[in-house]
């Protein structure tokens, strides 16, 4: 497996055949380099980047199954949707459930 890692100033990316990974789940497919992030996001700021394209990334992978994609990330799922909730994550609506009301 090939790792290489790119840095410019405060960003930093972790990039295999054009894919972003994460530990605890299969690659996400990227077009491009995330963009350069701004110096005076600081380090917690970038924390909080990362973690939002990353939820946001896996919950596009499961189609906005939000208990797959906790389970995909090895998280609890409530602490996902707190994340989602405190980090402004962009989700798509959970999926509806099979039932009718009658």
């Amino acid at each position: 497996m090939r790792w290489a890692l790119v840095a410019a100033k405060s960003s930093v990316g972790v990039w295999h055949s054009g894919c972003v990974l994460s530990k605890g789940m299969a690659s996400v497919p990227a077009t491009s380099p995330p963009p350069l992030l701004e110096s005076s996001l600081g380090y917690h700021g970038a924390v909080s980047a990362f973690k939002r394209r990353l939820i946001e990334a896996t919950l596009h992978q499961v189609s906005g199954n939000r208990t797959h994609a906790a389970r995909m990330l090895g998280l609890q799922r409530t602490y996902l949707l707190r994340l989602i909730r405190d980090l402004g994550v962009a989700a798509p609506p959970p999926p509806t459930r099979g039932r009718r009301l009658a």
